[in-house]
């Protein structure tokens, strides 16, 4: 049995790989802003953890972490799966919705990695997986304003990666 820790659950891939792993047999700490809406598609269920998350949130996300460890033992899987895209022209955007894009979709992954990293250092195992647009690797009409962010996230998540490698407390 694996134990998932899942941003972004409550609908779409994130409540697609909950429903999964459960059926599976995993045990899943399912995250969301509002972990009502959780329970509310996935019943009770003894594998499963609704917990609160607004990725932007240090505080939210280290307690998420923790009682992911506290009810389960540990978190073998990340899936960072919070996120929204802004359509429309570039110059359309204000400055407040592409800081809100960046602030969900670069630094709240960086956030919910930082909180969760330190448990898998210790055990010496856990896998990241982050799921972005796919305007990281090609953009459109319409998506200026989130496929920058979607390239940024990529580009954390081989950064961190490379330096888990390198330390001395994870498998090489």
């Amino acid at each position: 049995m694996k134990t998932w820790f899942i941003t972004g659950a409550s609908r779409g891939f994130g409540a697609l790989v909950t429903e999964r792993a459960l059926a599976k047999g995993d045990a899943v700490v399912a995250t969301a802003r509002n972990p009502k809406a959780i329970t509310d598609r996935f019943g009770e269920h003894p594998n499963l953890l609704a917990a609160q998350l607004d990725v932007a949130s240090d505080e939210q996300a280290a307690a998420a972490a923790q009682a992911a460890i506290d009810r389960f033992g540990r978190i073998d899987i990340l899936l960072n799966n919070a996120g929204f895209g802004l359509m429309g022209a570039v110059e359309e955007a204000t400055a407040a919705e592409v800081e809100a894009v960046y602030r969900t979709n670069v630094f709240g992954m960086l956030t919910v990695i930082r909180a969760v990293l330190p448990y898998m250092r210790k055990a010496r195992s856990g896998r990241v997986l982050n799921i972005s647009s796919i305007g990281g690797y090609r953009g459109a009409a319409g998506f200026g304003a989130t496929a920058r962010p979607s390239s940024r996230s990529r580009g954390c998540r081989r950064r961190c990666m490379m330096n888990s490698r390198r330390s001395a407390s994870m498998p090489r």
